[in-house]
């Protein structure tokens, strides 16, 4: 494999303040070493009581000394820099000078006949301060000891808004070189880059550790070094997704179950590839009616974006369906990942796809996925509202940032779209990019428009915040492509063999019900039920002549809810369409339900997805229908009764979950090692309760 000195960066895709798609950091993982850089602390200066070095000062090592020193001269309007050192056979280096910057003169320089160069005045004008010291070994350790020392200055000293633009205080930080770096290669000039830096920093002008002379200089030097690398990442890419196809080779010969895709351009160099473990496929098959598709991060060492295709189980926890390396972000890249991730799923179309605001997943999302409602997420655009905004409206940004915000959460479509209206009229946005971006796509992230999506509570804090630490800590961990396939895998299994304790769930009402609701659903749905039973305590119900009810908080806190409940059917309505959007009844229309006396929750409003049994017994399509017929039911009949009674005490429930976890286990070996005598392969996955 190719050794490339550069380690690996993956950073997340955002739209620059400019208007195209490009990277913005929001994640630092190991970064390259920045010739030149140098860790002087001088972001924060000594306290007005520094000491002043003086002889028979004390340091640790010479680099603690010129640290020290380097403080000093900040605070006092100089700066410094290394002279001489001494060197000997038994202790190395023994001797170090320090001197100030204008210590010495510069050497006259011969013009060579024609050539032309600049008349630059030199800054050495003989200075005499200096720090000098020398080493000890002092009981077998080595101490630096100040030997002579002098502030005696022939020359002005600066104030403090002056020093800070000398050269050895002028360091550009690792986070500002990687903003620097995306910016220009956005196509932003150098004294926009400087501009922007600023606003980001919320600093005056003027008021960066850097001029913009520095940005310029960093810049040319570093396009050198990346020019002098390209063609060894450009190798070390090729040799990587190599190495990654043939781990997706080994793996579809270890588990028939495992599925990979993959592109080759016309060198037969791999382009973009998807894969997904069979217990992905598995998983799927009960929890795909929602996808959260993320593409945000790339590696800026291989130049190839991941994107992961992820999801939510019964108990509330991250799946994760399978993943992807694509080339660009074009919408033919996106259209061959949602189409490999289809055949990977035998064709299923999910009800809810989540994604990034990217108009090219946006374009291939509706030609690959016409049937399936495209949502895009909150999560992902609220963060951006700063970049996108903070530079045209500067001091009024935050009353905008309010504003939209309460935007987003209206009821109507009307009332939005009139609002939005007079929003950008009052900013002056009318001609802004961004506000015309997110208008026209107002159909997919707000809230006027998304209510009664299916989301599967994924539009929760804790899950967005599970999907970022899964990403995070998949992206920082890895240094190579391949590693991506074996921790997912690693990931996916522990997932199936570890299983979480039962969760004892207490009553809160004590209402029918609950305890119905209980001995149902999973611990994760069950939570999310009782507390819109509690909620519906609050609420009032008045029946009105048609049959249906005006549902109202006691005191009025939020507006009044229309619940239509026809009883021959069992069907229950509501207009805040919270069912519709979580599979969860809403505490309005459960206010109805008790107002009619009902003591259990009638069984279409106990999604699958959210029953207990989902996490025990997951079919694939394929499975036997004869079979499913003759003995599935049964076993949900009887696994439902086991939970039911199983739920009532804790006693009961640590029993039951100590001895099925034992039975089952001992099945799955049993049946594992039996022949496989029918042509049409049932493919069962047994775990405890909480297995997915």
């Amino acid at each position: 494999m190719v050794s490339v000195q550069s380690k690996t960066v993956w950073m997340k895709r955002q739209q620059c303040p400019c208007g195209d798609w490009k990277c913005f950091i929001t994640y630092e993982g190991e970064t390259d070493e920045i010739l030149g850089s140098q860790s002087i602390k001088n972001d924060s200066g000594p306290t007005e009581n520094m000491v002043a070095p003086y002889v028979g000062m004390v340091f640790k090592s010479d680099d603690e000394a010129f640290e020290y020193y380097g403080s000093f001269a900040r605070k006092n309007g100089f700066s410094i820099r290394k002279e001489r050192s001494r060197l000997s056979p038994q202790l190395g280096v023994y001797k170090r000078d320090f001197v100030c910057y204008r210590s010495g003169f510069a050497p006259a320089r011969k013009k060579q006949t024609g050539e032309h160069q600049r008349d630059r005045k030199s800054v050495r004008c003989g200075c005499d301060a200096k720090m000098y010291l020398s080493k000890e070994v002092v009981d077998g350790v080595s101490q630096w000891f100040v030997v002579q020392f002098s502030n005696v200055h022939n020359h002005e000293l600066l104030e403090d808004d002056q020093v800070r633009l000398l050269p050895a205080y002028r360091k550009i930080h690792e986070a500002d070189q990687e903003r620097i770096l995306l910016l220009s290669k956005a196509g932003f000039p150098i004294h926009r880059i400087v501009k922007v830096l600023e606003l980001e920093k919320g600093i005056q002008g003027g008021q960066l550790s850097f001029l913009e002379r520095d940005v310029r200089n960093f810049i040319q030097n570093r396009k050198k070094v990346v020019q002098e690398n390209d063609a060894l990442l450009t190798e070390k890419r090729e040799s990587e997704t190599v190495d990654l196809l043939e781990a997706c080779r080994a793996n579809k010969e270890a588990d028939p179950y495992f599925v990979y895709d993959v592109t080759v351009d016309e060198n037969d160099k791999v382009e973009n590839i998807a894969w997904a473990f069979g217990d992905s496929v598995h998983a799927y098959d009960m929890f795909g009616d929602v996808v959260y598709f993320d593409a945000t991060y790339r590696s800026m060492t291989y130049g190839m974006l991941f994107g992961a295709w992820v999801g939510i189980s019964n108990q509330g926890k991250l799946l994760v369906f399978g993943c992807a390396f694509l080339q660009d972000e074009t919408p033919r890249s996106f259209a061959w990942s949602l189409q490999a991730f289809l055949r990977f799923m035998k064709g299923r179309f999910p009800k809810t796809i989540i994604t990034d605001i990217d108009p090219g997943l946006r374009e291939a999302v509706r030609s690959e996925l016409p049937n399936t409602k495209h949502v895009i997420s909150l999560y992902n655009i609220l963060p951006r509202t700063s970049s996108w905004f903070s530079l045209p409206l500067g001091p009024r940004f935050p009353e905008f940032k309010y504003e939209f915000e309460e935007l987003c959460h209206l009821e109507s479509t009307d009332e939005f779209e009139f609002r939005w209206n007079q929003m950008v009229s009052h900013f002056g946005l009318d001609s802004d990019k961004h506000i015309a971006l997110l208008f026209s796509l107002r159909a997919c992230w707000a809230l006027p428009y998304t209510r009664g999506c299916f989301l599967a509570r994924m539009d929760c804090t804790s899950y967005w915040k599970s999907i970022d630490t899964f990403l995070r800590g998949l992206v920082e961990t890895q240094t190579c492509l391949r590693g991506f396939l074996e921790q997912t895998g690693i990931l996916l299994n522990h997932k199936m063999q570890s299983h979480e304790e039962a969760q004892y769930m207490h009553l809160k009402t004590c209402l029918p019900i609950e305890d119905h609701a209980r001995s149902v659903l999973t611990p994760f749905a069950f939570n999310g039920i009782q507390q819109e039973m509690v909620l519906a305590m609050q609420y009032a119900a008045s029946e009105m002549a048609n049959g249906s009810y005006l549902v109202r908080h006691f005191k009025k806190v939020d507006g009044e809810r229309l619940v239509i409940w026809i009883p021959e059917d069992e069907q229950i309505h509501c207009s805040c369409k919270e069912f519709e959007s979580t599979g969860i009844l809403c505490r309005h229309a459960l206010r109805v339900l008790l107002f009619k006396n009902c003591f259990q929750l009638p069984s279409k409003y106990l999604l699958n997805r959210w029953r207990q049994e989902s996490s025990l017994f997951c079919y694939s399509g394929q499975s036997n229908p004869r079979i499913k017929d003759e003995w599935y039911q049964e076993f949900n009949s009887l696994t439902e009764t086991l939970f039911s009674e199983a739920m009532l005490t804790r006693e009961r429930s640590d029993f039951v979950h100590r001895e099925l976890t034992k039975e089952l286990r001992r099945l799955i070996s049993q049946v594992r090692d039996m022949p496989a005598v029918d042509e049409v392969v049932l493919n069962v996955t047994l775990s405890p309760a909480n297995a997915l």
